[in-house]
């Protein structure tokens, strides 16, 4: 009986084969290695021995890794990556399906180990072999994996690294293939309670007037009959007055509108937080950095925005300065629009604030004249120029607004003269809401008198502790303002329900808003 191999035996390949693990793989495979090791050791024994054929066969097994290596490095491997989403944006908290289509360009190899680049969010990078064990006819090779975020931002998912071998699989070479593809992430709408902002309108926004086609002065509701006008419509009057059959003007819908004011100031939202978060350190960040407090704000307007386009508004968005509230965000499809409507609205608000990031505001609060900026301006009235209907034209007083000394506001600072003016176009147009940071005393005056530019005045604070925007909120609520503080942490549809009951303290203005005017 033959004895097996002892302990010892395997004991002497254990060293070997710790050997070729240390050894780097981004160049040699652990099999070039060996043939590496073996071609020395061959050229040793010749030296030793004195032997041509192990000289040959060393510089064989020395010479064929390295010329696998060369080989890698210049032969390009061309390949065409096709990369999709499905859907093509998603919201946090649901998924996306990533498709690869892959082919070579050149004559087939052996397979090639392929990994996908994804942020480190999205967790471990997803790893595929080329060609796929089911190929088209031709020769394109399918892959399908799922990517799911729970933060919003603007994402590069790509390009394929590729790991090549030689046909001996002793040499190794990684290449990338492909460009990489922006992944948009938005944030995802909450559902508000379905109450109306205005109490003329209804539930869903909309206000029915009588309009006439072609307007007279004898009779302005009513116009000439047409073939299939029902007869209940008759106006008999009408038609003993004008010699002809007349009916009743039909009545048609008007656009409801609302304003929707976002402060994006990175101050305003910082306080009280050191830490910043949002942002990947790794590959395909969006290179955003944000905060709990202003994550909170997003979400708000997204909110907002969904519950206000739901009910068929026309809705304008408009940040601290006037400006278009998407104008900074690397992800709006359209960054100069403030104005939207219809069925692509909601979308285009979403991807335009998923990769918003609070904003260094380099804005200032004059006390007094500034050199150059001439007289203070009283609230409500326009800047010099700045109107069509003239210079010396003033808007009336905003609703509230009782002080007798009213302070000069920068055009530049926040809530200043610009977006005053912005306000001023479309006065009385529909809500005014508006998502803010911490305030200053001074910042919250100067947005108290734009309560008099809405049918109705909702303002959401977001502070980390509400106690200290208390003085803020009650110079609000006493120009007119339907507002509430909010921490981070506080729920959005509550706070978002609550406003109806933080009512002004102060009647509002020359006008009063009925109780339907207000958030219930």
């Amino acid at each position: 009986m033959r004895a097996g191999p002892g302990p010892g035996a395997a004991d002497g390949f254990r060293p070997a084969m710790a050997l070729l693990d240390r050894l780097p793989t981004n160049v040699l495979t652990q099999r070039g290695w060996g043939f590496v090791i073996a071609g020395g050791a061959a050229l040793l024994a010749a030296q030793i021995l004195g032997r041509r054929d192990l000289l040959y066969v060393g510089v064989f097994l020395a010479c064929l890794p390295a010329l696998s290596v060369l080989m890698l490095r210049l032969i390009k491997p061309r390949f065409t990556i096709e990369r999709s989403f499905a859907p093509s944006t998603m919201e946090t908290g649901s998924t996306t399906t990533v498709s690869l289509a892959v082919a070579s360009n050149g004559p087939p190899g052996p397979p090639v180990t392929m990994e996908e680049h994804v942020p480190p969010r999205f967790g471990r990078a997803p790893q595929f072999t080329f060609p796929s064990r089911n190929p088209t006819r031709d020769g394109v090779s399918l892959y399908e994996y799922r990517l799911r975020s729970s933060t919003r931002g603007l994402f590069d998912i790509g390009p394929v690294t590729a790991q090549f071998t030689d046909p001996f699989g002793l040499g190794t070479s990684r290449h990338l293939l492909g460009h990489p593809d922006p992944l948009v992430v938005t944030p995802a709408p909450l559902d508000l309670v379905a109450a109306p902002l205005s109490g003329s309108r209804g539930t869903d926004g909309t206000a029915a007037t009588r309009r006439q086609a072609n307007p007279s002065d004898d009779d302005v509701m009513t116009r000439e009959y047409r073939h299939g006008d029902s007869m209940r419509r008759v106006h008999w009057a009408a038609t003993a007055r004008h010699n002809e059959l007349m009916v009743r003007q039909e009545e048609s819908v008007t656009t409801p509108e609302a304003t929707l004011l976002m402060d994006q100031r990175q101050s305003s939202f910082s306080y009280g937080f050191n830490a910043v978060f949002g942002a990947d350190s790794g590959h395909g960040a969006a290179g955003i950095s944000t905060i709990p407090a202003f994550e909170w704000a997003v979400t708000a307007a997204v909110s907002i925005s969904a519950h206000l386009l739901e009910r068929s508004y026309a809705l304008r968005f408009l940040d601290h300065h006037g400006a278009p509230a998407l104008l900074r965000s690397p992800s709006a499809p359209f960054p100069g629009d403030e104005e939207f409507q219809g069925p692509g609205a909601l979308a285009a608000i979403a991807e335009g604030l998923a990769a918003l990031g609070p904003a260094h505001d380099s804005g200032r609060r004059s006390g007094s004249t500034a050199a150059g900026t001439g007289p203070a301006r009283r609230p409500g009235q326009r800047r010099s120029g700045s109107s069509p209907a003239g210079p010396s034209e003033a808007v009336p007083p905003a609703r509230g607004s009782r002080r007798e000394d009213p302070h000069q506001l920068d055009p530049a600072s926040p809530f200043g003269d610009d977006l005053l003016d912005r306000l001023a176009s479309n006065r009385h147009r529909g809500p005014l809401i508006a998502v803010l940071g911490l305030l200053t005393p001074e910042e919250a005056r100067s947005l108290a008198t734009a309560s008099g530019y809405g049918s109705v005045a909702l303002a959401l604070v977001v502070v980390d502790r509400p106690a200290e925007a208390a003085a803020q909120i009650d110079i609000l609520r006493t120009a007119g303002w339907h507002a509430a503080a909010a921490s981070p942490r506080a729920d959005m549809p509550a706070v978002w329900a609550g406003l109806g009951h933080s009512a002004p303290t102060v009647p509002a203005g020359p006008r009063t808003s009925t109780p339907q005017e207000g958030l219930r």
